[in-house]
């Protein structure tokens, strides 16, 4: 069974304090789009896990998909052994969450592959277990994020009109120091609210907090959003912790748009 994993994008993002647990409390809107890696599982008699595409740094063995694997496992052990294949195209360390997209959509294969009968709501608080981001791509819809990002409330917003650009430079934020760079402080004005004020708009109050201080240290993040602009974006801005820089189009930007950027650039309908 095959199953195609996408990205997400950041609209705006606030650190709104920090927690006990060392964690930092934040509000987003996390909005899927359509960039997509591949995995594939199938029965086997021994468990394997092969990736091609991208390359992705570290353990096999802490790979999001393996540990979704293992993590039913414990509560369903008559998970037969499997074989994954991951074919990596999102762009990691990005701000996209493509890893943490990876994870949920295993649990959400297994579930449907093995006949597991798991609610919604539970792949939710499994999906949790794997990482912040994750239960965001159980639901797959836009969401008000609260929490640590775990906490979801879907809202109405609907970009399928709009065209998005994604540009990513392949500079490595580390998440760590950027979460170093920014001082906590209240919302100020629901991000919702603001979303609901027509694309023109939110340039002007649309802001993501990590944005400032990583263009002050990279500064290609500021260039390519100018840019983005300078090609017709009606709104661009950094995704996440970066480095990924994101633009939305009324119309379908030209495939010459490429030659724009130095980088990696992704158009998706």
């Amino acid at each position: 069974m095959v199953i195609f994993p996408n990205c997400k994008i950041n609209l705006g993002l606030h650190i709104t304090g920090k927690r006990p647990d060392g964690f930092h409390e934040l509000e987003t809107v996390f909005y899927p789009v359509q960039l997509k890696d591949i995995l594939e599982v199938v029965t086997s008699t021994t468990q394997h896990f092969q990736s091609t595409g991208l390359d992705i740094p570290g353990n096999t063995e802490t790979n999001l998909c393996l540990k979704a694997y293992h993590l039913l496992k414990q509560d369903f052990p008559d998970l037969p052994s499997v074989h994954m294949h991951l074919h990596k195209l999102i762009p990691m360390g990005a701000g996209l969450g493509g890893g943490s997209a990876d994870g949920a959509f295993a649990l959400r294969l297994l579930n449907e592959k093995y006949k597991l009968n798991i609610t919604n709501q539970q792949l939710i608080e499994y999906a949790a277990k794997l990482g912040s981001d994750c239960p965001f791509f159980i639901m797959n819809t836009a969401c008000y994020a609260t929490g640590r990002g775990e906490k979801l409330n879907p809202i109405q917003l609907d970009l399928s009109n709009y065209h998005f650009v994604l540009v990513n430079p392949g500079i490595h934020v580390n998440t760590k120091w950027a979460f170093e760079q920014i001082t906590p402080t209240p919302s100020r004005k629901n991000l919702v609210s603001i979303l609901e004020q027509p694309i023109e708009e939110w340039p002007n109050h649309l802001f993501n907090d990590f944005e400032a201080p990583i263009s002050k240290a990279y500064p290609e993040i500021e260039h390519i959003k100018t840019l983005l602009y300078q090609q017709g974006a009606s709104y661009a801005a950094m995704s996440g912790s970066g480095s990924t820089v994101f633009g939305i189009f009324k119309t379908r930007p030209s495939n010459n748009i490429h030659s724009a950027f130095n980088g990696s650039v992704f158009i998706t309908a």
